[in-house]
């Protein structure tokens, strides 16, 4: 179920936002986001945990053995599948007000997928 309040389409919301609308089946975990978006760490997860309180995303923790895998479990997020017009309406009414957007990420300004 899509929430009901928009998250705020800060710069950062919008290219998150960019990574996962390019293949919205592809689950990712928070370090991969942050690569692909250019973000620093500790910008990620409050975007993600605003994004999935909307409803625009889903996530799931890995189920590894921690210890036998000699790191933490990974969160993945992936769009949620009804929440994809709702994201590329947000994009596009976003778009006006990011021009620097295209700076951070070149391409993603211009338009949607």
């Amino acid at each position: 179920m899509v929430g009901s309040r928009e998250p705020r389409m800060t710069l950062p919301t919008q290219l998150v936002l960019h990574v996962l609308i390019d293949e919205p089946d592809r689950e990712m975990y928070g370090l991969q986001l942050c690569e692909a978006a250019g973000l620093p760490s500790g910008t990620i997860h409050p975007i993600l945990a605003r994004l999935e309180k909307a409803g625009w995303l889903l996530s799931r923790w890995e189920n590894i053995d921690a210890r036998e895998e000699g790191r933490p479990k990974r969160r993945y997020y992936r769009l949620n599948p009804d929440s994809l017009a709702t994201v590329k309406a947000a994009l596009h009414r976003a778009a006006p007000s990011a021009k620097g957007l295209d700076r951070l990420r070149p391409g993603t300004a211009g338009g949607l997928p």
